[in-house]
């Protein structure tokens, strides 16, 4: 017998099976039949955390839309959460979102009230609830001067916005302002392989790169300003330093400030400033001949040690220092640290405003000033957990716009790491840990007339923490 066009079609598009290596006597064969599967039902607890901070609306309010509200299907709100979701559950091309366009789950927690675009306008966009990558691209592509009359790209970002909106996040999460906070500056390279905009060669990292520069208040975001890499560390830190100061200021005019940086960061302009507002600072100072005279005794001293114990040896000495050329406008402290290794001398030194009496150099320099490598720890968190280091588009602003959506990205996952993994096995683990763990969990979907139903894995290991971080969340009250 014949078989009909019809039934010839549906034969063909059967999919193939595939067989794996039998167990036992039991073949293994797998389909890929099983509907609508997701591996990031997880992602649910972000809106959840959205929902209770607000993060991602406010993010939205800083861009300005110029398309007619008539005409669109995907507003800015949308276009937003849809970015920064895909990052936080590890997508972190453009590219992947003209696959992510049709996930159910992903447009739940973007908001999509027909989350498999099933009413979609156009015949060809139907089942792909999300935007796809050209439509996201738009808000990269889209000029400073973008106004109406642009046909394609007209979603314009406000990055002044979006630098208060990170400093106002900071200070809304806290319950009451604190006696003392400590702004930690860092820069570090964002290797670049293309011919982007403001490309240069950096020969102490050997490569071409860019040179952002980030503010953090323990593991608070407050500033990521993207940099070419032909410039000073220290540049345009004391500008972005007052930006943050000031707002901070408006709303807790009594906390005491400390300013905390590495000797790329130790200039006149910015100590001198600090001091005429009555904010205090340490940061690191590069070791020159007069500096290790200083301490010659000292380290003398410690490698004699050293040699008799077979360990390491170090002291710490109070120096007051300026330099000759007089590119200090003062004699400032300076806390030396003289110590030897098994590999050799190791002589540090800081500069600092706090008095001795309050802050003797070893607990300056051990307390205080080394706590800053948890600053860096923050940085390669973002960068390689929440891909900050994307910069791949043609321009400045493009780029910076994706060092915003890492940002927030960042700033969404502190917030679920804060409020809802706290007092959980996952309330100090970084990003990327709590991606593996706590988002990233298999589960089918069935969207019906009155409910999306989620069934995730019977088999899920952390059930007792996810259910623990949803109580937590329950007990913050709604943003909305």
């Amino acid at each position: 017998m014949l078989k009909t066009k019809a039934a010839f079609l549906m034969t063909e598009c059967k999919p193939k099976p595939v067989e794996f290596h039998a167990l036992g006597s039991r073949e293994v064969v797998a389909h890929f039949d099983g509907g609508d599967i997701t591996s990031d039902a997880g992602g649910l607890m972000l809106r959840e955390v959205e929902q209770r901070t607000g993060i991602l609306r406010k993010f939205a309010t800083c861009f300005t839309d110029y398309r007619k509200a008539e005409l669109i299907e995907h507003p800015v709100d949308d276009l937003v959460a849809q970015r920064v979701y895909g990052l936080c559950l590890g997508y972190e091309d453009l590219n992947d979102h003209d696959e992510l366009r049709a996930d159910p789950l992903l447009a739940v927690m973007v908001g999509k009230t027909d989350p498999k675009g099933e009413h979609r306008r156009e015949s060809r966009d139907q089942g792909k609830a999300l935007a796809g990558k050209s439509t996201l691209n738009r808000l990269e592509l889209t000029r400073a001067d973008a106004g109406p009359g642009e046909r394609y790209k007209k979603v314009m970002m406000n990055p002044e916005r979006i630098d208060r909106l990170m400093i106002d996040h900071f200070l809304d999460a806290q319950d009451r302002a604190p006696l003392q906070i400590v702004l930690d500056l860092d820069a570090t390279d964002d290797p670049i392989h293309g011919h982007q905009e403001g490309r240069f060669f950096h020969g102490y990292y050997d490569c071409y790169c860019y040179l952002p520069l980030y503010i953090f208040c323990g593991e608070f975001l407050l500033s990521a300003q993207l940099r070419t890499a032909d410039i000073d560390p220290a540049k345009g830190a004391l500008t972005d330093l007052k930006r943050v100061v000031a707002q901070i200021r408006r709303t807790w005019p009594r906390v005491h400030i400390l300013v905390r940086g590495d000797s790329g960061f130790c200039r006149d302009a910015i100590m001198d400033w600090c001091e005429r507002q009555g904010i205090d600072y340490v940061f690191g100072l590069a070791k020159n001949p007069r500096l290790l005279k200083e301490i010659e005794e000292e380290l003398k001293a410690a490698e004699a040690e050293s040699v008799r114990t077979g360990a390491m040896a170090r002291s710490f000495n109070n120096l007051r220092y300026r330099t000759l050329e007089k590119t200090w406008g003062r004699t400032r402290r300076v806390v030396a640290k003289a110590e030897h290794l098994n590999q050799g001398s190791n002589p540090r030194f800081v500069v600092t405003s706090l008095a001795p009496r309050l802050f003797p150099a070893a607990v300056l320099y051990e307390t205080l000033y080394c706590a800053r490598g948890e600053m860096e720890n923050r940085i390669k968190e973002q960068q390689l957990g929440m891909f900050a280091d994307r910069t791949s588009t043609a321009t400045m602003r493009g780029n910076q716009l994706r060092l915003y959506f890492s940002s927030i990205a960042y700033i969404l996952m502190h917030d679920l790491r804060r409020l809802a993994l706290k007092g959980t096995e996952l309330e100090r683990a970084q990003c990327t840990t709590i991606r593996l763990k706590l988002l990233k969990i298999g589960a089918q979907i069935h969207v019906t007339v009155r409910r999306v139903w989620i069934r995730m894995a019977a088999g899920y290991p952390y059930k007792d923490a996810f259910q623990q971080a949803f109580d937590n969340l329950q007990q913050i009250p709604l943003h909305c």
